[in-house]
């Protein structure tokens, strides 16, 4: 089966560079959102609109996943669970998760949701910046490359 890349697309500002990727391996993409979102008009990008629900995005793209793919999402449970089904899986920002750093990612934000119910006030993610975009690229590429290696063709 051909690598395949997966974004979960709500609040994704990577969705372009997605694409250009995409179209210069000639893979397919499915961009995943709870809503209608604005995708090229192009045969190897699909818009895939799920039932509302706070993991409807998640689960679809989870239940899709093979061996091979590419995942893009800053959801870390999903990463987890992308992983385990044998897909590479970024952040938008460049953020690569494997399984030795998938642990550490999962205890970080089970602390954060603790300090946050009981009233701390966290900082949230840092604004995205023109370095994330170019760290983004480059490690698609890389990633791109290492699906095709471990059988995604």
């Amino acid at each position: 089966m051909p690598t395949r890349i997966f974004v979960d697309a709500d609040a994704c500002p990577v969705k372009d560079e997605v694409y250009k990727v995409a179209r210069r391996y000639g893979l397919q993409v499915y961009v995943v959102a709870g809503s209608f979102l604005m995708v090229p008009k192009e045969p190897r990008i699909e818009r895939v609109i799920v039932e509302a629900g706070p993991d409807a995005a998640d689960d679809w793209i989870a239940e899709q996943v093979q061996r091979g793919d590419v995942v893009i999402t800053h959801d870390i449970p999903l990463a987890s669970r992308c992983l385990k089904s044998g897909a590479l899986v970024l952040g938008p920002s460049g953020r690569v998760f494997t399984e030795d750093s998938i642990g550490q990612a999962l205890a970080g934000r089970a602390i954060g949701e603790h300090l946050r119910s009981v009233g701390e006030i966290t900082r949230g993610p840092p604004p995205f910046q023109a370095k994330d975009r170019s760290r983004f690229l480059s490690a698609l590429d890389e990633a791109v490359h290492r699906a095709k290696r471990l059988g995604g063709g």
